[in-house]
Formats: C-alpha cells, structure tokens, sequence
C-alpha cells in the first residue's frame, strides 16, 4: 500500500470521518422524507435536488477514500457491505435520468440502510440476524404445514358461509394471516361467523393459541438465542484472551531461548 492508501485507511477508520458520514446519512433520510410533502417539492425542489446531489458526491468521495485505503480492489469487494454501499451510491449516478424518476427515488431512500453498515452495532446485529435463516427453515416448514392444514379446513367449513374470507384456498391463507397477526381476528372475522356457525370459535381459538403463541414465540425464540450465539462468539471471552496472553508470553520466551542458545 502507497502513502495515499496508508493515508485514506486512517482517514477511514477515523471516529470523526465516520460519525460525520452518519450525520449526513440522517440528513439524507430527512431530506427524503421531505420530498414526500407536495408543499417542499413545489417551493424547494430546486434546493432539494442540489441538496441530494451534493450528498451523493460526498458518499461518492467516501467509497473512493474507503476503496483506496482498502489492502485490494478484491478485499474491498470481498466484504457485502461495502459492495451494497458501492450498488447504492453508483446506482445514483447511473439512473440519474428524467425516466427513471421513481427508482431514483427508491434509491435515494436506500441511502438510508447505509446506516447499517456504517454503525458497527447495527452491522453486527444484522450480520447476526443473517446466520440465523438457515435454522429458520425446519420452523418455516413446520408454519406452512400448520397454515395449509388450517387453510383446507377452513375452506371446507366456511366457504358458504363467508367467502369473503374463506372463498378460495389462498383466500384463506391471506385471512391466517391476519389471525396471525391478531389484527382485527375477532371482532373482524370470527362473530360474523358465530351467528352462523356457533362452533366456529374452536377453530380460531385453536389456531390462534398453537399459531401466535406457541409456533411465533418459538421462531422467536430461536433468532434472540441464535443472536446471543453469534454475540458469543464474536466477542472473545476473559478465558480466550487469558490464553492469547499465555500464547504471547509463551512465544516470546522461545524467541529469547533461541537467541540464548544460538
């Protein structure tokens, strides 16, 4: 690495450098915010946009200082993280065009999770939150299964009775869903149906009770251990330094050793 790259890796890793990129990531997602009010787009749209452009060079200017301190363009890229910064900010300055109005404008909201991989604490936790899909799946099957069984059932039983949420098997599916979210489960869609079929409640007690309370809490449950987990294992324990300061120590008497008997 040449002086220029030494340089912009301090610049980088700089607390001051980092916090400043952050502040304008929030000032960013403000001003995005702001274009969603027809009052700012008819009076400020000029210095919106200037504003925007403004911001887009300087996190261009912040990716180049971040590539050139890097070891290699390779390990730049090697990390997710810096390639979705870099996705981000050249996706602005390629669809920068009258066309492509509303991507530009998804793009500019986009600019926002950058946060997530500026702030270490966020980064790690969403790093974290990424390790723990692949145990999601066999929980994943278990709710499909538990959702086609109890959409077929519900089909059969209430088509007549109120297709308006039980009509169609996808129908149904999309009403679980609701009664998964206990928005509205009740008053909404179950005693509409009590007066028609009284012995409706069993299947949506039953459904709510295994659905939101036992199968959710479990997925739950699972992501917040696998996140402890992962939390464990990147943050070193008292015993794991301890024994890289044994390792040390142990390492260095060798060396004098040598010396001695060389």
């Amino acid at each position: 690495m040449n002086q220029v790259g030494k340089q912009c890796a301090v610049i980088a890793k700089h607390r001051l450098f980092r916090n400043s990129i952050i502040g304008l990531i929030i000032l960013n997602a403000i001003l995005v915010g702001l274009e969603t009010y027809p009052y700012f787009i008819v009076n400020y749209a000029t210095i919106l946009y200037i504003a925007d452009q403004v911001l887009l060079w300087v996190f261009t200017v912040e990716i180049l200082i971040r590539l050139t301190g890097s070891n290699s363009i390779r390990s730049f890229f090697r990390e997710p993280w810096n390639l979705f910064d870099f996705v981000i900010i050249l996706g602005g300055h390629v669809l920068i065009g009258a066309h492509y109005v509303t991507v530009l404008r998804i793009l500019r909201v986009l600019r926002v999770l950058r946060a997530i991989s500026v702030i270490p604490s966020l980064r790690k936790m969403v790093n974290a939150l990424l390790l723990t899909i692949p145990s999601m799946g066999t929980i994943l099957l278990l709710l499909g299964i538990f959702f086609y069984i109890y959409a077929v059932i519900g089909t059969m039983l209430f088509q007549t009775t109120a297709p308006e949420y039980f009509g169609t098997l996808h129908d149904t599916l999309l009403t679980l869903f609701q009664l998964l979210t206990l928005d509205s489960w009740s008053s909404g869609v179950m005693r509409p149906l009590l007066t028609a079929e009284p012995f409706a409640w069993v299947y949506f007690f039953s459904f709510v009770i295994i659905g939101a309370f036992v199968i959710i809490n479990l997925f739950v449950g699972v992501v917040v251990n696998n996140v402890e987990e992962a939390n464990r294992e990147e943050t070193p324990s008292p015993t794991d330094e301890k024994l890289a300061e044994m390792q040390k120590e142990l390492q260095d008497i060798k060396k004098l050793l040598e010396k001695k008997s060389g």
